[in-house]
């Protein structure tokens, strides 16, 4: 069964639409599109994706005047001398203001590619077509587009909406383990902000999300969509109610550059960080103790670590310093003050964040 929603923005919208099989039935009406005079597609994607996903590859490539530019797979990608190749790539290739770039890979290709399109000749035409679950349920949806600078992680980025969201639960079949479940990750996130019907939905598919189902995964993306593109919808640049979203985000950022990119998964860190964040909300918010345990419990049937080595626990507080999210007021930490009603701006003492760090490391 497909589904699709519109996502208003401000300057630019969005058509998410998804299903099994919904990529089959993209390309299909791709055959209708284009052409020298109304715009020939570019494809930017990575070593793995190029590899597992070939024949989907292939039969995207039919449509751009131009071999796909397959870059290194990794977080280390999303780097200011991998943005100049695009930009190149790009010129070399004659694109056009007309033209549209495809993403087809998971988020750092999405964020790097996203990035490139928003920015070469002030802006081309965007396609996400997610091929990781991170991705699919998060990254590809909303419009926030980034590369990470030295000092931290998505430091240089835009506010830059696709035209067209295409996912497919289907395409995560070939997914390494390890990046599938940096997507449960970000699922878990969605099931704290919207509440008890999606975690008790995540609780009761645990089989059916481990095996991959595609029936099983689509109803879980599908309402994590919905969910970010109303929030996105109310405050596309993140004024506001978007920093919802952040929730777990500010210490799983602090893990990945105290760690070093690529070291943690990024689904790994936001799992880590959300054990924090609930932790401080029981203390600064009343948060149901019972949560923590709850959440526990499904991290480990979902095969996510949760604990990781951490020689330094003040060097993780460092890095929290340098994450984009932060405002004057203080770390702008976003917690929970029960199951759907997220609350932000927390300013957590120094003490509180250690004694939680503890509890996540080995």
């Amino acid at each position: 069964m497909s589904w699709r929603l519109e996502l208003r923005g401000a300057s630019r919208d969005s058509v998410i639409r998804g299903g099994p099989g919904e990529f089959g039935a993209f390309v299909s009406e791709l055959s209708e599109w284009g052409g020298e005079e109304r715009g020939r597609a570019y494809v930017i994607t990575d070593a793995n994706v190029a590899r597992e996903r070939a024949d989907e590859l292939e039969r995207l490539s039919r449509f751009g005047p131009a071999r796909p530019l397959i870059l290194p797979a990794g977080e280390p990608t999303k780097d200011l001398e991998t943005l100049g190749v695009c930009y190149s790539w790009l010129a070399e290739g004659g694109a056009r203001r007309d033209d549209v770039v495809i993403a087809f890979g998971g988020g750092v290709i999405g964020d790097l590619a996203g990035f490139a399109t928003a920015t070469y000749l002030r802006g081309l035409s965007l396609w996400q077509v997610p091929t990781s679950l991170l991705a699919q349920v998060d990254s590809s949806v909303g419009g926030k587009v980034a590369i990470n600078l030295p000092a931290g992680k998505n430091l240089a980025g835009a506010f830059y909406l696709p035209d067209v969201v295409v996912i497919d639960p289907v395409l995560l079949d070939t997914l390494p383990r390890e990046e599938f479940r940096n997507g449960l990750g970000e699922v878990l996130k969605y099931g704290l902000l919207e509440g008890e019907a999606l975690v008790t939905l995540i609780e009761g598919c645990l089989a059916g999300v481990n095996q991959r189902l595609p029936k099983a995964l689509d109803e879980i993306i599908e309402r994590c969509v919905r969910y970010k593109a109303a929030v996105v919808q109310e405050d596309e640049r993140e004024t506001g109610l978007r920093a919802v979203l952040n929730l777990g985000h500010t210490i799983g950022h602090a893990l990945e550059k105290y760690l070093g990119y690529g070291r943690v998964g990024h689904g790994q860190g936001v799992v880590l960080g959300l054990l924090v964040a609930l932790r401080v909300s029981e203390e600064l918010l009343g948060l149901d103790r019972d949560v923590r345990p709850r959440m526990l419990r499904l991290i480990t049937a979902l095969g996510i670590p949760t604990q990781v080595e951490l020689p330094d626990i003040d060097g993780v507080l460092e890095a929290t310093g340098w994450d984009k999210k932060l405002s004057a007021s203080g770390r702008g930490y976003v917690g929970l003050r029960r199951l759907g009603e997220p609350v932000l701006g927390l300013n957590p003492p120094d003490d509180l964040l250690l004694e939680a760090l503890e509890m996540i490391r080995i």
